[in-house]
């Protein structure tokens, strides 16, 4: 393959009713000269819907089989990254927040965790068919589409997330780099242990060992992807007991050694990253803070 591919990625923030549901509505486009393809890894993440309009991508997530050719991807709460492979194309990107899934989601986060699903297959995203059938139309129109996907969302009949306090308590706790431990985050939440670890796998995906862990992690990844110059030590957030600590860490949530990531290039995450960060605060979805935040619930 020969020139440079092109990324461009345009953030948005959903409507303010929208915002406790979700991270971004996001469009990237991407070209590939010469009609080749290019290759890259998602970090973990909060769960996304993914909808295509040109290439369609391979991906694969560890351990399940590989999605090809899907106008659109589903993948649930991730902790390990998703390797893809995907030409010239448009993308819109829906991020939904933990209080997103229990919202539009009706199934425990659990169930689709490290998942990478087509929507169009599985019965439990069948709700989300008309938005993906008819989020591009003729030519492409970023406004119209914006338009398209926040009305689908808005115009969803109302509905109470009996939870929902609980859930944003333990999410604000979650992106707070203070609390380091399932203790720290029984006692912010208000939350005894039996509790948050039920809230956790049904709303977040995962226990909250794992969430912590994941957390941490991501805090990491983002400072060197965002300022390579730091290099990994420099990079390693503080609750990290030593270094190889975060080695074993990288293997588990990205399935390589740091300085295999490193070697590789990066070029839809990396602009991605920058993008999201000046948009949005937070360079990963996993450290976007909650819109609205609530008292601790018992």
């Amino acid at each position: 393959m020969t020139g440079e591919v092109s990324v461009r990625v345009r953030f948005h923030q959903p409507p303010a009713a929208l915002r406790p549901y979700f991270t971004t509505f996001y469009i990237t486009e991407i070209t590939v000269p010469s009609g080749g393809a290019v290759l890259d890894y998602l970090h973990p993440e909060w769960a996304n819907l993914r909808i295509f309009q040109g290439s369609l991508p391979d991906s694969d997530i560890g351990g399940h089989d590989p999605l090809c050719g899907a106008p659109a991807t589903f993948t649930g709460p991730t902790s390990t990254s998703v390797r893809f492979s995907i030409g010239t194309t448009r993308i819109w990107g829906i991020g939904f927040l933990p209080l997103g899934w229990a919202r539009f989601v009706d199934a425990p986060a659990h169930v689709y965790a490290d998942r990478l699903m087509d929507p169009l297959e599985e019965r439990i995203f069948a709700p989300f068919r008309p938005l993906i059938e008819n989020v591009f139309g003729e030519c492409p129109d970023k406004s119209a589409e914006l338009a398209r996907i926040a009305d689908y969302f808005t115009d969803c009949p109302s509905a109470e997330v009996p939870d929902e306090a609980r859930i944003s308590a333990c999410h604000t706790a979650l992106i707070d780099p203070e609390i380091a431990s399932v203790a720290d985050l029984a006692v912010a939440t208000g939350l005894p242990p039996h509790t948050l670890e039920r809230l956790c796998r049904r709303h977040f995906g995962f226990p909250p060992s794992l969430l912590l862990r994941r957390q941490r992690f991501m805090r990491s990844l983002s400072q060197y992807m965002l300022d390579p110059s730091l290099k990994w030590i420099g990079a390693i957030d503080g609750h990290y007991h030593d270094q190889a600590q975060f080695v074993r860490d990288f293997h588990r949530f990205m399935g390589m050694s740091p300085s295999h990531y490193a070697a590789l290039r990066h070029p839809v995450l990396s602009a991605v990253m920058r993008a999201r960060q000046e948009a949005a605060g937070a360079a990963v979805q996993a450290l976007h803070p909650p819109a609205t935040k609530h008292p601790a619930a018992r």
